[in-house]
């Protein structure tokens, strides 16, 4: 009995200890929760039908309620002031980000968009909400996501839902132009970040 009381003692250290590490704890979430999908236009759901964006779809396959806060044309130092209003607003139980394409998209600086990105994480933690990120390539013909986003992932400790988005856009029959997804891509990048919750455990 003793020895089943000590490695069950030195389980729970373990896993207190990856908690910490980790800055963010991510529960089951229940029927009831709120998950919020900050972003621009990748979000707001520009290039698809009324209805079709990434967030209805990902509330149809997680049958949690999903608010969509995307506003189109928006760049991270907008966002970053923009958000801690609707955190206040939303009260979510999740914050799913996906921002910073049209930083890249004008040319602004690289290291005011990592910083843009982490006050939002900071905005996010401080009110001890657990958040995951959604990767956003780089223009170009490559497609291939900003090191900003692997970079603050790793820094930061948030997972990160990475290699999707420049994959989707490089197929013509799941975006609606350059920069945007079609209902079909928004369907994909959907599954994708609910696959990522569920490795969570978090549905």
């Amino acid at each position: 009995m003793f020895r089943i009381l000590k490695w069950l003692s030195i389980v729970l250290i373990l896993l207190s200890l990856i908690a910490c590490d980790s800055g963010q704890i991510f529960h089951k979430l229940r029927p009831s929760s709120v998950i919020l999908a900050f972003g621009d236009s990748l979000t707001y759901g520009t290039g698809a039908e009324e209805g079709n964006s990434y967030p209805v779809q990902l509330q149809h396959l997680t049958a949690r309620n999903v608010h969509n806060a995307g506003v189109p044309g928006e760049v991270s130092a907008e966002g970053a002031r923009r958000l801690p209003t609707v955190l206040d607003e939303v009260e979510p139980d999740l914050v799913i980000l996906c921002h910073g394409g049209n930083d890249m998209l004008r040319k602004l600086d690289k290291q005011q968009l990592k910083n843009n990105l982490r006050r939002m994480f900071e905005a996010v933690n401080q009110r001890g909400i657990p958040m995951i990120m959604i990767a956003v390539p780089r223009p170009g013909l490559l497609l291939s996501d900003a090191d900003v986003y692997e970079d603050l992932a790793k820094e930061l400790n948030i997972p990160l839902v990475d290699d999707i988005l420049g994959d989707l856009l490089s197929k013509r029959e799941l975006k609606s132009d350059h920069v945007h997804l079609n209902a079909a891509g928004y369907r994909k990048l959907a599954e994708a970040v609910a696959e990522k919750l569920v490795d969570l455990r978090a549905i």
